[in-house]
């Protein structure tokens, strides 16, 4: 019998909620580095490869061989931004949450390349052997516009619950999130908040995100949805 979350549906131009945690519920992010790399192959994974650059940096007399040989593997690297778009994400020091909109049937390969990729750098660096995740990546497919709406705030607001820190004291948790660019604080181009953010302004305009994130946890809702919320 499949265990919860284990089943994944994947559909074209759709949502789902991804999570996953360290073996042993171990920490996977254990300082800033750790969550900056984290990002950052996020980022190059779901931005657009600049192909002519990074040929011209190959080509170029005047590149270092350091910027060539990163220019090559960044070229090499796999690229998602046509079928991925990250809506927005919490990290956590023994677990991860994205919200993603998958616009083909991509999310596995983005998470089997990213969860490689900085497996292989969190072994290198602690000088470890052996698999740092728990289990393959759990998926969640949101099937609503509630559904969809709920679950960005349980994952913005999820470094601030763990703490106890109220929204306007965000700047204050240590574990990154994207709730600051959907406050307005930060702006991410690779962070798609507009899938969010629009429902307020075209279905719901007497009331804001903020407003919204501040109102009560609708636990009916959010429990299907959040994988970690009955076992954190």
């Amino acid at each position: 019998m499949a265990s919860r979350n284990s089943v994944k549906i994947y559909i074209d131009n759709s949502f789902y909620h991804i999570y996953n945690r360290g073996v042993e519920k171990r920490d996977i992010f254990l300082d800033d580095q750790d969550y900056s790399t984290f990002l950052s192959y996020l980022q190059t994974y779901l931005s657009p490869k600049d192909e002519k650059g990074l040929s011209e940096i190959i080509i170029s007399k005047k590149s270092t061989p350091e910027d060539k040989d990163k220019a090559v593997k960044l070229l090499r690297l796999k690229n998602y931004n046509e079928n991925i778009e990250l809506v927005c994400y919490a990290l956590m020091p023994n677990h991860f949450h994205l919200l993603i909109r998958q616009r083909r049937n991509a999310f596995n390969h983005l998470m089997n390349s990213l969860g490689t990729r900085y497996g292989m750098y969190f072994n290198r660096k602690y000088n470890r052997i052996g698999v740092l995740f728990q289990d393959v990546y759990k998926a969640v497919y949101i099937e609503t516009d509630e559904q969809l709406l709920h679950l960005s705030r349980y994952i913005n607001l999820n470094p601030l619950r763990t703490l106890n820190l109220p929204i306007n004291k965000w700047n204050e948790a240590p574990y990154p999130c994207s709730l600051p660019e959907y406050l307005n604080k930060r702006q991410t181009d690779w962070i798609k908040t507009h899938y969010i953010l629009d429902y307020f302004i075209k279905k719901n305009p007497n009331t804001d995100y903020e407003n919204f994130i501040g109102l009560p946890l609708d636990e009916a809702i959010i429990e299907k949805l959040a994988i970690d919320f009955d076992i954190d």
